[in-house]
C-alpha cells in the first residue's frame, strides 16, 4: 500500500488516524502497532512473520546486552550483528551469491547449485538498520534497553517509516513513544508538509517516471544522445521527488501522530561537491553508515590512506545495501572514489575554483553514478553512457528528441528544477513577510490553506487520470 494511492488516502489514513485518537491513552501505543501491522500486511501477510520475528530477536537481545557485562554483552551485539545481517543476506543477496557461484562452476562445467526464488519482504533494508541501530546503542550506553516489547515493536514497524525510512534512531523517539502530544501547530504542519511530498511524488515523480520508462524501455543503440541525456536527467529528477515526496509524506504522517522524524534530504541537487551530496542526500542512511560503520573503522582519524579505504567500503556496502547487484556495486564504488579524491585533494574547491563548474561536476557524477543504478545489467549500462556519447545521428534509424518532449514535460522539468533548489522556500518566505509588511491583518494562514487545498485537489486529478504510480524505493 503505498501513500499515493486512493486506497491509503481515503480508506486507511482516516480509520488509523479516526482509531488513534479515540483509543485511550494507555492503549494509543498498541493500538498504533496493530495498525501499523495491517498496513504492513496489505502488501505480503507471510513478510509480516519475518517483521515480527526481526522484532523479538532485537527486544530480547538489546535486554541481554543491557544485563550483561562487557565481554558477554559483546557476545550478545556479534549475536544481534550476525542476525540482522544473515537476514539480509537469505533474503537479499542469497540469490546474487548463488548466481555468480553458478558462473563460475560453468567455467569450470560444475554442476549449477539451484536455488527457488526468494520473495524480498518489502522495507527489510530500512527495519533492519533501525532495529540493530538500537542494539548497538543499547551495548555502547546511549539509550537504556526497554522491557516494553510494544514500544521496540512500535519503534520498528511504525507505518510512516516502516516501508522506506527515515531511518530513525530510538534515542530520537523514545520519549514520544512513551509521552507525546498532538497540537494543533503539529497537525497543520504534517497536513501540508503531507500535501507537498503527495504532489511532488504524483505531479512531478511519476510524470518523469512515464518518460523516463519509456527512454529506458529502448535499445541504447538506438538513442540520440539527446534523448539518453533526457532520459537520465528525468530519472534523476524523477528519483528525487520519488524518496524526498515519501520522506516528506513520512515526516507528515509523523506529525499528524505526534512523532517528531528527522529531515532525510536537504535539496541535494544544488551540491557542489560530492561530499556536499551526501549531506544532503538520504541523510539517515549516510548517518547510520557514518556512525555505526566509518567511524568505528577509523573514520579519517588513521591518516588519508586508511580514511580512503574506510570509504571505499563503506560506499560499496552503501551501493550493496541498495541492491544486489554489480550495478548498485559500482555506482557505490564511483562515489567512493571521488569522495576519496576530494578528500585527498581537501574538498572539490581545492579542485575546481569555479562554483558552477563545481555544480556542474557534481551532477555530472551523479547523474553517471544514476545510470547504474537505474539499468539492470552492466552491458547496458556501458551502452547507454555510450548513447549519451553520441552526438552524430546522421543515416541512423535513432529515436529523437521531439518523440518524447511535450508541453506538459517542458513545465515539468522547469518545475522539478525550480521545487529542487530552496528558491521555493524562499519565494514563500518572502510572500508571507510581504503580506505581514503590507496587510494588517494576516491573511496568510488562509492563502495557505487554499493554495494547499488546490495542490492537494491537482494531485487526485492527476492520480485519477493516470495509472503510473510505483515507488522506487520498494525494492530496497
Amino acid at each position: 500500500m503505498v501513500f499515493s494511492s486512493l486506497v491509503f488516502l481515503f480508506g486507511f489514513l482516516p480509520c488509523a488516524l479516526l482509531i488513534h485518537f479515540l483509543a485511550p491513552r494507555p492503549y494509543k501505543n498498541l493500538v498504533l502497532l496493530l495498525t501499523s501491522f495491517a498496513f504492513y500486511s496489505f502488501g505480503s501477510l507471510p513478510h509480516l512473520v519475518v517483521l515480527l520475528v526481526s522484532t523479538i530477536v532485537n527486544y530480547c537481545l538489546a535486554i541481554l546486552v543491557a544485563r550483561n557485562r562487557r565481554l558477554i554483552a559483546q557476545l550478545y551485539l556479534y549475536a544481534a550483528l550476525v542476525f540482522n545481517l544473515g537476514l539480509l543476506c537469505y533474503f537479499k543477496y542469497l540469490s546474487f551469491i548463488v548466481e555468480n557461484i553458478n558462473i563460475v562452476f560453468k567455467a569450470f562445467a560444475v554442476q549449477p547449485v539451484s536455488l527457488n526464488e526468494i520473495a524480498l519482504p518489502i522495507g527489510i533494508s530500512f527495519y533492519t538498520f533501525q532495529a540493530l541501530s538500537y542494539v548497538i546503542d543499547v551495548y555502547r550506553g546511549r539509550v537504556k534497553a526497554t522491557s516494553n516489547l510494544i514500544e521496540v515493536a512500535l519503534y520498528i514497524s511504525l507505518f510512516p517509516q516502516l516501508i522506506a525510512g527515515p531511518i530513525v534512531r530510538y534515542i530520537k523517539v523514545a520519549h514520544q513513544l512513551r509521552s507525546r502530544m498532538i497540537t494543533i501547530v503539529g497537525f497543520n504542519y504534517g497536513i501540508k508538509r503531507f500535501i507537498y511530498g503527495l504532489s511532488k511524488k504524483v505531479i512531478l515523480a511519476n510524470i518523469f517516471g512515464e518518460v523516463c520508462d519509456q527512454i529506458f524501455a529502448i535499445s541504447p543503440s538506438q538513442l540520440a544522445g539527446s534523448v539518453a541525456w533526457l532520459g537520465i536527467i528525468c530519472y534523476s529528477l524523477q528519483i528525487y521527488f520519488d524518496f524526498s515526496g515519501y520522506s516528506d509524506m513520512a515526516i507528515g504522517l509523523g506529525r499528524l501522530l505526534g512523532f517528531r522524524y528527522p529531515e532525510n534530504f536537504r535539496h541535494p541537487y544544488i551540491s557542489q561537491s560530492i561530499q556536499e551530496f551526501w549531506r544532503r542526500w538520504h541523510i539517515s542512511l549516510s548517518t547510520w553508515f557514518r556512525d555505526y560503520l566509518y567511524i568505528p573503522l577509523g573514520g579519517n582519524r588513521k591518516g588519508p590512506i586508511r580514511t580512503c579505504l574506510n570509504l571505499m567500503l563503506v560506499f560499496c556496502l552503501c551501493g550493496l545495501w541498495h541492491g544486489a547487484s554489480w550495478n548498485f556495486l559500482i555506482w557505490g564504488i564511483i562515489h567512493g572514489i571521488f569522495l576519496s579524491v576530494e578528500r585527498f585533494a581537501g574538498g572539490a574547491e581545492k579542485i575546481i575554483m569555479w562554483r558552477p563548474l563545481r555544480h556542474t561536476y557534481a551532477m555530472a557524477v551523479v547523474m553517471l553514478g544514476w545510470v547504474f543504478f537505474r539499468v539492470e545489467t552492466l552491458p547496458d549500462a556501458y551502452q547507454y553512457l555510450a548513447a549519451m556519447c553520441n552526438s552524430s545521428t546522421k543515416g541512423m534509424a535513432f529515436v529523437e528528441l521531439g518523440d518524447f518532449v511535450t508541453a506538459e514535460l517542458i513545465v515539468c522539468l522547469i518545475a522539478g528544477i525550480f521545487c529542487s533548489t530552496p528558491l521555493l522556500v524562499k519565494l514563500r518566505r518572502t510572500l508571507r513577510r510581504r503580506q505581514v509588511r503590507f496587510v494588517r491583518v494576516n491573511v496568510w494562514p488562509i492563502i495557505e490553506i487554499c493554495l494547499n487545498g488546490a495542490l492537494f485537489l491537482l494531485t487526485l486529478a492527476c492520480l485519477v487520470a493516470r495509472t503510473h504510480n510505483p515507488f522506487i524505493y520498494f525494492r530496497f
